[in-house]
């Protein structure tokens, strides 16, 4: 066996789904982070586990077509992208095949009709983002950043390159603030959310904030352009430092005339064009008419509800998470739209009465654990079509197997998403019917 200490000559083989280069070292498998399929590698053995063991790439004796010079500073060290030296083409190719890959092997099936890939800006697409904030000692500031990648560590970072302008000079910035003030070893986390019009960040507080604090937070608010809130427990806790200036985080989408209104900790796609191109699909796909009747599942802020309520007939939405069914109604009547209405309902307990009446067509935007409750009894519900979005490939060929084998449905089209570039992260869209 090689001892760790020595360096090898390797041929990187495949890419995991996590991004990380993958070799043969006499049969177990090696995890390379920063390695891409085709290259000729020298690697440093580090941890060594029962069927693989990990390395670190010392140097790349011959790099593949596809590797680029990563354009930001901090990748290898930030955990918050994973494939930045792959060429974003190849990007798109990767999570493609990371979706074929799952339909094929866990659910035995392919579309009839593969998507066009759903894609925006490779760059300052994001406009929602949690930020770890920790006091080094060693180096005497505040570091503001994504973790580091395989670390509980805060990345050293000035600024982000996938964050939305001006939000992309926050995590320097906020480490400065964080570090004049008494709370800097007693404020975890920084929360950053963008609007169309309105830009705020959250500060979690382990502490009671002096005054002081309270006024360098003020000043720091006005000078950058954002709403500043604190949060000193859980969500229920945040709130505006100054209630009555703080505007209305929203955004539009505009090819139906809807706008929806969110706090600054909620849950949205973090990539306005993405997710407005993937809504307009969706609905597209879905053939809605004007009497319909529409379920939508895991419906959030109404992301899908209010597009479909201006075509269709009357839709349901459902979400599990109260405050977010609060603003999904708020947002109906911010839009005008009497035809949907919400409901607050946990999706992993089999028993609904929604789930016992006829619906035209069906919405899933489940998490990563999937919809496995809901689709094994969706084909009581006799919708004609499907629309299922997915973040985690698996979950969504697990759940087509079961609506595939079970309830009578055909896999018709599937595509990827690109919300999250440079990362590993996939959004998938699939479209079933009877």
């Amino acid at each position: 066996m090689v001892a760790d200490s020595e360096f090898l000559d390797v041929r990187i083989i495949d890419l995991t789904h996590d991004g990380l280069g993958v070799a043969d070292l006499e049969g177990r498998r090696v995890f390379v982070p920063g390695g891409l399929p085709g290259e000729r590698v020298r690697l440093a053995p580090r941890r060594r586990r029962r069927q693989y063991q990990e390395a670190d790439l010392i140097e790349i004796l011959e790099p593949s077509p596809a590797r680029v010079a990563p354009p930001c500073e901090y990748f290898g060290r930030c955990g918050g992208c994973a494939v930045q030296h792959l060429s974003y083409e190849k990007q798109v190719s990767f999570k493609q095949a990371i979706v074929e890959e799952a339909l094929v092997r866990i659910a035995g099936a392919e579309p009839e009709v593969w998507l066009e890939p759903i894609l925006g800006p490779e760059w300052h697409y994001r406009r929602r983002a949690r930020l770890g904030v920790r006091f080094v000692k060693g180096k005497d500031r505040v570091l503001v950043g994504f973790k580091e990648r395989a670390t509980r560590y805060v990345t050293d970072m000035a600024s982000c390159r996938v964050l939305v302008e001006p939000l992309d000079s926050l995590p320097g910035e906020l480490g400065e603030l964080i570090g004049q003030t008494t709370l800097q070893r007693r404020l975890p986390q920084a929360e950053l959310a963008a609007g169309e019009a309105a830009r705020a960040v959250v500060l979690r507080l382990l502490d009671e904030p002096t005054d002081q604090d309270i006024a360098l937070f003020d000043e720091f608010g006005r000078r950058c352009g954002l709403d500043v809130y604190l949060q000193r427990g859980g969500p229920g806790t945040v709130r505006a430092l100054d209630p009555e200036s703080a505007r209305p985080l929203a955004y539009t989408l505009s090819d139906f005339d809807v706008t929806l209104r969110f706090e600054p900790t909620d849950f949205l796609q973090v990539n306005a064009q993405v997710n407005a191109a993937l809504v307009a699909q969706t609905l597209r796909l879905l053939e809605v008419k004007a009497t319909d009747r529409v379920l939508d599942l895991y419906c959030g802020l109404g992301n899908f509800s209010l597009p479909l309520a201006s075509q269709a007939g009357r839709v349901l939405g459902v979400e599990g998470d109260g405050g977010l069914v609060a603003r999904a109604a708020s947002n109906a009547r911010l839009n005008k739209l009497d035809n949907v209405s919400f409901v607050a309902g946990d999706l992993s307990q089999p028993e609904w009465s929604f789930m016992r009446e006829d619906w035209d067509l069906v919405v899933l935007d489940p998490p990563r654990s999937g919809a496995q409750t809901v689709v094994s009894q969706v084909a009581r519900m006799k919708p004609r079509c499907i629309a299922y979005v997915s973040c985690h490939p698996a979950t969504l060929a697990r759940d087509a197997k079961e609506l595939i084998d079970s309830q009578g449905y055909r896999l018709i089209a599937a595509g990827i998403a690109d919300m999250f570039p440079h990362t590993y992260h996939v959004e998938a869209m699939a479209l079933f019917e009877r």
